[in-house]
């Protein structure tokens, strides 16, 4: 394969903080070449210097032999460098063909010619067999679909190398399938592309090459075929991880009960929450499995306050909760790790500290003050333990990497010691070093005889940690499935809408 890019000798520095140390990295025309560490290892890093978002302190980039300065993104797109960022960056208002050709629209008597962008990205979708519809809003598309408009957008503005920045976080099983058959489509068709994820089986099915770092320097570079998830790991943490296994247990009494809980949606539509009940008792975890937007959030909103139900009722501890706030649900008993951890579980702009102190602001406070010296030595405990990796606990919160702070989260929620617990995509975003802390975390709080409500789009997650497995569809209920009888095709079935195979 022809050598297309090469970053050589790549160093980047903060202060006395070295991001990343003498890299080397290419990339071939027509491959996939995945990047994969730890949260904080430096591959957002190294690639925010390649899309000319940093520049390096040290080193050199070479496109095609020549070595090339980005001073911002435009400079990089220029070269044929695309990057879809993990948060889509989309206007949800805007038609799918207004974003794909936005800073470089079609015109006509120096109008922005709509109908012309529309067969553009027709036209475009059909050449890499990723088709759209050009005149639907953005705002109205699964993810899946945005997903591939972010591609689009990129092979519009002519992207030679496209990096992906953890592109199947919020897929669909079904949606992360069709997305590595497109973009193993599209390098079969010429296009390269840098493949950052965590999930080391979408790596070893699409990436032609891996490079490995950590603690900012590499630490392996293989081909697929030579090589194995268990390497890999070892490569990213620097030890072999421990296998874990959940041990069923005797379930006790109800922690939370949801009965006939029924959410109304828009006027002449489905509702949100059709029907729904469901327990979760003491000592075990119940799974909720389903494609997005069947109703999860929901009724993961009437579950801790954020939202009331029309009808049926909430019971936390035996205790009918319906209505009440959530600091009152929160001190009956309950802890949320929340699904979206910037929209519902930190505040950027706040420190990890005080991010660290949201839930627990009563327990600390004293004469009407925070007691900060004892919350810092509980939050600097918790990053030791859960390896988060930031330049201090007065650091804000989004300079932290995605997965450092869902890890802060995490730790913060398993830190309230309340009998039930929320656990909406707990890993979403980590590395597998902290895949396994979190696992650890929720099964000992099982064994311990909690309970938790376990939401999660990795079906894989659903699978290892449950006792029980709920599939929701259309706001409903679809089926319940044992821990026995739990398989990847039954759950995927009932996701669909189709009827459990007995």
């Amino acid at each position: 394969m022809t050598l297309l890019l090469e970053m050589k000798n790549i160093t980047k520095k903060y202060g006395d903080f070295t991001a990343n140390h003498n890299i080397n990295f290419d990339v071939r025309k027509g491959e996939i070449h995945a990047l994969v560490g730890e949260n904080g290892a430096g591959k957002t890093t190294l690639m925010r210097m390649l899309y000319g978002m940093e520049e390096p302190t040290s080193g050199s980039i070479m496109i095609n032999g020549k070595e090339v300065h980005f001073h911002d993104p435009s400079e990089a797109i220029r070269q044929g460098i695309g990057m879809v960022h993990q948060h889509f960056m989309l206007f949800p208002s805007f038609t799918l063909a207004e974003n794909i050709v936005i800073g470089g629209e079609p015109k006509r008597s120096g109008l922005f010619d709509r109908k012309a962008a529309a067969d553009k990205v027709n036209e475009l979708g059909q050449m890499y067999g990723m088709p759209v519809d050009p005149w639907r809003k953005a705002g109205d598309c699964p993810l899946g679909v945005q997903q591939r408009t972010e591609i689009l957008k990129v092979l519009y503005q002519g992207a030679d190398v496209i990096i992906l920045d953890e592109p199947t976080g919020v897929l669909t099983p079904s949606e992360v399938k069709e997305l590595l058959q497109s973009i193993k489509r599209l390098a079969a068709q010429g296009k390269s592309f840098i493949l950052i994820t965590h999930k080391l089986h979408e790596v070893m099915e699409a990436a032609d090459r891996i490079t490995v770092l950590r603690d900012g320097v590499i630490t392996g570079h293989m081909e697929s075929n030579t090589t194995d998830e268990e390497k890999i790991s070892r490569l990213m943490v620097g030890r072999d991880l421990i296998p874990m296994s959940r041990v069923a247990n005797e379930p006790g009494a109800s922690v939370m009960h949801v009965q006939n809980v029924t959410l109304a949606g828009a006027k002449g539509a489905k509702p949100l929450l059709d029907n729904v009940t469901l327990t979760v008792r003491q000592g075990e975890i119940v799974g909720i499995a389903g494609i997005s937007g069947n109703g999860q959030s929901e009724l993961l909103q009437v579950i801790s306050g954020l939202v009331q139900p029309d009808s049926g009722i909430v019971e936390l501890n035996g205790k009918d909760v319906t209505g009440d706030s959530v600091r009152a649900i929160r001190e009956q008993g309950m802890a949320h790790i929340p699904e979206d951890r910037y929209m519902w579980g930190a505040s950027r702009e706040a420190t990890v500290l005080d991010n660290g102190l949201m839930g627990h602001q009563h327990q600390y406070k004293k004469g009407g003050l925070i007691q900060s010296h004892k919350l810092r030595k509980v939050v600097s405990g918790w990053v030791e333990r859960f390896a988060i990796k930031t330049g201090s606990l007065d650091t804000q919160a989004q300079f932290l990497s995605g997965g450092n702070l869902q890890k802060l989260i995490a730790a913060r929620e398993f830190a309230q010691n309340k009998p039930f617990l929320i656990a909406a995509e707990p890993t979403r975003g980590v590395d597998v070093g902290a895949m396994e802390t979190i696992h650890g975390e929720l099964l000992a709080k099982c064994k311990t005889g909690d309970g938790i409500l376990l939401v999660s789009s990795e079906l894989t997650e659903i699978l290892k940690l449950s006792d029980r497995v709920l599939v929701m569809y259309e706001g409903a209920i679809a089926g319940e499935l044992s821990a026995a009888e739990a398989t990847e095709e039954q759950i995927s079935l009932l996701m669909a809408g189709g009827k459990r195979q007995l």
